[in-house]
């Protein structure tokens, strides 16, 4: 009967419990409204930059010639200095002339024999005209006379080419530099056999200066390049030629500034690229061929550019940049752009943006569109310098 009470009496007090809980509940105080992120925005303003385009390339000789006999025989001397500068006639090697020049010499007493016979046959070709006059002699003597002075003078002419023939193979062995510039190691000794025409070359000359810098470009890059500067849409000047500056494998800037001077006619098939040809001066031969560079080709200057900081640019899944901007009633919008190339570390906006419109750079990870937020000016580090309104780095393809 005890027990029975007790268990009532637990029982109501746990529902007494409950009710208290529940009326606290019940008048507790609403929670608190969820306050706007904040985000950090930079101004869009417009900037003058210079457009460029990095160009990977390598050097080649302005000019270069193989040095090969053209007679044969041992080589009697080498008259340079490996890596020296050579200039066009001068003699390089000498190859042992006894053979040349005997040949030549019985050339030119052949040449004398012939032109000894010519005087008789003439006079006896004069002396049968005359003597078919009064009939002395047939006329088949006189055309026999005739005929001989001709072959006599013809043998002269045939020996004379004789001569000249062997005095150009007689100077061939005086072995002279075809074109001036700085010649590369000896590939043969001196006593070596040689031979007119050999694969083997016996050395190398190129011109350095200038020295070309050869460019591979895709066919869509050259067409959009070409169309920049035959048509100038941002540079002012039709008439101005565009320098061509250059960058050594190092990424030291070169002095000098060269010249584009022609485009491949053709298309190599393989890769779908064409070769633009740049012509740097090169007095100190600083440049060598076969180094690697990279040509900065300027395109011109524009003039009101939207440079819009990469880190607040994103892709959609379609790999289409974006930004998210803040409007006047400081609520978020995405803004799809036209991120044309990079500009040290800013996108070159070409469409999407306009000067004034707010872009967030930090904090996008808190933000959707339509959301509202609370504005707050980008902090610009030391070395976050901006971009110069006067110039541009190099751009990216």
């Amino acid at each position: 009967m005890l027990k029975g009470v007790l268990g009532s009496v637990a029982v109501l007090a746990l529902l007494a419990v409950g009710s208290l809980r529940s009326g606290c509940r019940s008048e507790a105080p609403p929670a608190a409204v969820q306050e706007a992120p904040e985000v950090a925005v930079v101004v869009m303003a417009p900037e003058t930059v210079s457009l460029t385009t990095d160009l990977p390339g390598r050097t080649s000789a302005y000019l270069e010639a193989e040095v090969r006999p053209q007679v044969s025989g041992i080589l009697q001397s080498r008259r340079f200095e490996e890596g020296q500068d050579v200039k066009a006639g001068d003699v390089l090697y000498e190859i042992d002339p006894a053979r040349y020049q005997a040949v030549h010499e019985q050339a030119r007493a052949a040449l004398a024999v012939a032109k000894a016979q010519v005087p008789a046959l003439q006079a006896r070709a004069e002396r049968s005209t005359r003597a078919l006059a009064n009939r002395a002699v047939s006329e088949q003597d006189v055309d026999e006379a005739v005929a001989a002075l001709q072959q006599g003078e013809a043998t002269v002419e045939l020996r004379a080419a004789e001569v000249e023939s062997a005095r150009i193979e007689l100077s061939y062995t005086r072995i002279t530099a075809p074109i001036s510039g700085r010649i590369g190691k000896s590939n043969v000794t001196v006593g070596a056999l040689v031979t007119a025409h050999q694969p083997l070359a016996l050395a190398t000359i190129q011109q350095l200066d200038p020295i070309y810098v050869d460019v591979p470009q895709s066919t869509a890059k050259l067409l959009r390049l070409r169309r920049t500067l035959e048509g100038n849409t941002v540079m002012g000047d039709a008439t101005a030629q565009s320098p061509v500056k250059l960058l050594l494998e190092d990424g030291t800037p070169y002095s000098l500034t060269g010249t584009l001077q022609f485009r491949d006619v053709t298309v190599d098939p393989t890769t779908g690229s064409v070769t633009l040809r740049m012509v740097f001066p090169n007095p100190e031969y600083t440049l060598l061929p076969g180094m690697f560079v990279r040509a900065v080709l300027e395109e011109g200057v524009l003039e009101r550019a939207i440079l819009v900081p990469q880190q607040a640019v994103s892709r959609n899944p379609r790999g289409e940049p974006y930004v998210m901007v803040v409007d006047g009633d400081n609520k978020v919008q995405q803004r799809m752009i036209s991120a044309d190339r990079a500009i040290a570390d800013k996108w070159l906006a070409a469409s999407g943006l306009h000067p004034g419109d707010r872009v967030i750079v930090e904090g996008l990870q808190r933000v959707r569109p339509g959301a509202s937020v609370r504005v707050a000016p980008a902090k610009t580090g030391p070395e976050e310098s901006p971009t110069p309104a006067t110039s541009a780095p190099s751009a990216a393809d």
